[in-house]
């Protein structure tokens, strides 16, 4: 497993309409209210973590949106910051520490933060990075159960594992903590390891062909352009 991971939640504007559109489709995709992640080493120690409210001035929230996680657009006009700040906060700290992305209903926070960076004209480092769903591995603590087949929601997978609720649901801070609290201790049991978040079937922006295969990141293309230039260097 690599020395980090970041754990991302978002509460957004509404839910996509089509998830195969690409994000140029602006009425398609919903847009970020809040965006918060949670840096930890992979032995649990937490790095640094970041909350952040998007300014509301080119979407509007959906009164069921507003109705779940509380944020208003006065809210938003008294607490948001531009989309551009917001997001290049992220997208640095995914170069810097090259991290596992780890999110509960990771189809949802991959694609926010790739409608995010193409929105605010930053390119999508979240597409070089391995992602993992908690919520798809909980699917099997329901493998003998009468219910549709799906995975837990937050609430449930931490009600299961500490036999308490959480303090609050839907604050995106709340839920990547919340996040990241359920995955120390799935992997301290034994439920998630590296064989597993790696067999996890990997995202990618809609249109766009995936592989398994591992892809050099902009930063590693970059550090072993350096080395190049320098051996040259020395040799002549």
């Amino acid at each position: 497993m690599r020395e980090y991971l970041l754990f991302v939640d978002t509460e957004t504007s509404g839910i996509p309409q089509d998830w195969n559109k690409p994000y140029s489709s602006r009425d398609n995709w919903p847009h970020i209210a809040q965006l918060a992640w949670v840096v930890y080493t992979r032995d649990g120690q937490e790095v640094k973590a970041e909350n952040h409210y998007i300014l509301s001035s080119d979407y509007d929230m959906s009164p069921a949106s507003a109705t779940i996680h509380g944020i208003t657009p006065e809210f938003l006009r008294e607490h948001g910051k531009p989309r551009h700040e917001v997001m290049r906060r992220l997208y640095d700290d995914l170069l810097q520490y090259q991290p596992f992305v780890v999110a509960h209903f990771m189809q949802l926070d991959y694609h926010m933060m790739g409608v995010g960076f193409y929105r605010a004209g930053l390119d999508n480092p979240v597409s070089e990075l391995p992602t993992f769903c908690t919520m798809i591995t909980s699917a099997r603590f329901l493998q003998y159960s009468t219910q549709p087949k799906r995975g837990l929601r937050l609430n449930e997978l931490h009600q299961r594992l500490f036999n308490e609720p959480m303090a609050r649901e839907h604050d995106a801070l709340t839920d990547a903590y919340a996040t990241a609290r359920c995955f120390f201790a799935l992997w301290e049991r034994g439920d998630i390891n590296e064989q597993i978040m790696m067999a996890q079937r990997p995202l990618g922006e809609p249109g766009k062909t995936v592989s398994r295969r591992w892809r050099p990141s902009t930063h590693f293309i970059i550090v072993l352009a350096l080395a190049a230039l320098v051996a040259l260097l020395l040799i002549f």
